[in-house]
């Protein structure tokens, strides 16, 4: 058996190398890693890029003297090649994710805009039938105030801000109440409806429609990328 790494009075084999790293629940990690690497080797920097890269790597590390780069890379067990590596890394990934999916960004946020949708709205939530109709017709003939009823009678953590609820995007609320929101206009106001053990009084305040704006695309990007690197690391855990 090849040793390949000695810890104290440990000697660690390449036959117990991969169970350690599962075991640790670092395999998955490490091939998350190498996959990376993989997709972004032929992916280039510009000398001032790297130049500023490694700048801004080594004052986040506090490592901008030379004898305290140096300290930092015998700590490390690094090279200064390994060194440039690391700080160009987040750089060669985001240009890996323009070059990858920049251009189907449009698309995509199209086929996703229902969903990235925000809306405010206003929430009442009991488990008695009867309170929930008295509510309903108290708050339609204008009796009372949405927020008052809430704060005294809503059941849930929306009493505390008079039953208002957002912005959230709409993959957040319960899908059949995300489906009364989609489909409600502003200042519309749903009868009791039943959502599980509660009864429900909703009302759409504002849709706050998705825009591809900078923090958009750059949302969309990494979604795409992490959704494509979780199915490669799947595929080579099966694999092992």
């Amino acid at each position: 058996m090849t040793t390949i790494l000695r810890v104290g009075d440990r000697t660690i084999t390449a036959e117990e190398i991969i169970p350690l790293l599962a075991g640790y629940q670092l395999l998955q990690p490490l091939i998350r890693e190498i996959i990376i690497d993989q997709a972004i080797a032929s992916i280039n920097c510009t000398p001032e890029e790297t130049s500023q890269a490694i700048q801004l790597f080594c004052q986040k590390k506090q490592i901008t003297e030379p004898k305290a780069q140096k300290a930092w890379l015998k700590h490390q067990g690094m090279s200064v090649v390994q060194l440039e590596a690391l700080a160009t890394r987040g750089l060669k990934i985001e240009k890996y994710k323009q070059i990858t999916w920049g251009l189907k960004l449009e698309s995509y946020f199209l086929s996703r805009k229902i969903e990235l949708d925000r809306v405010i709205y206003s929430l009442i939530r009991t488990k008695d039938s009867g309170i929930a109709q008295e509510l309903y017709f108290r708050i339609q003939e204008g009796e009372h105030t949405f927020a008052d009823l809430a704060r005294e009678y809503s059941q849930g953590p929306e009493a505390q801000t008079g039953g208002l609820v957002g912005p959230v995007e709409l993959t957040q609320p319960h899908p059949a109440l995300a489906k009364m929101l989609r489909l409600s206009q502003p200042g519309q106001l749903s009868p009791p409806t039943r959502l599980g053990e509660w009864l429900v009084i909703v009302r759409l305040e504002e849709l706050i429609p998705a825009k591809l704006d900078d923090a958009m695309r750059q949302r969309l990007l990494n979604d795409s990328f992490n959704s494509w690197l979780t199915e490669q690391v799947n595929q080579q855990l099966k694999d092992q």
